[in-house]
């Protein structure tokens, strides 16, 4: 199965939020994104749930890295896709909190495990990088 994370970069820091509690992961910090649907390519999957999770409009560029992780049994593909938006989020649906982060603040963040495994194709593109 595959699944995608919209990595969002302005300014040198990197856009994150914050997992609804009570929900899977409820209280750890992602690169927002989901699981693809049957015939859905990466761009549409990370328009789709940019959509659904914050009601913004994304234009979905390249995939800057992929990474495996298991839920539970189950084997996934993470693909990590950058995005561009204007402004900030006009709603927040499934998350309860956002942030634009630097490296330093993302590497100390309740990050989820599939999330983290993206960190080494985005921290290089971050102005305060961690070495």
């Amino acid at each position: 199965m595959r699944s995608i994370a919209g990595v969002s970069i302005r300014n040198g820091r990197v856009f994150v939020a914050r997992r609804a509690r009570g929900g899977p992961m409820g209280g750890t910090w992602e690169f927002p994104g989901g699981k693809l649907e049957p015939g859905e390519s990466d761009a549409e999957a990370i328009v789709r749930e940019f959509d659904e999770e914050f009601a913004l409009r994304v234009a979905p560029g390249p995939t800057i890295g992929e990474s495996g992780f298991v839920n539970g049994v189950k084997p996934y593909e993470l693909a990590a896709v950058m995005v561009e938006f204007d402004g900030e989020p006009p709603a927040l649906r499934e998350h309860d909190e956002y942030r634009w982060v630097g490296a330093e603040e993302l590497v100390a963040l309740e990050l989820s495990d599939s999330d983290r495994s993206l960190l080494a194709f985005v921290l290089p593109l971050l102005v305060d990088r961690v070495e």
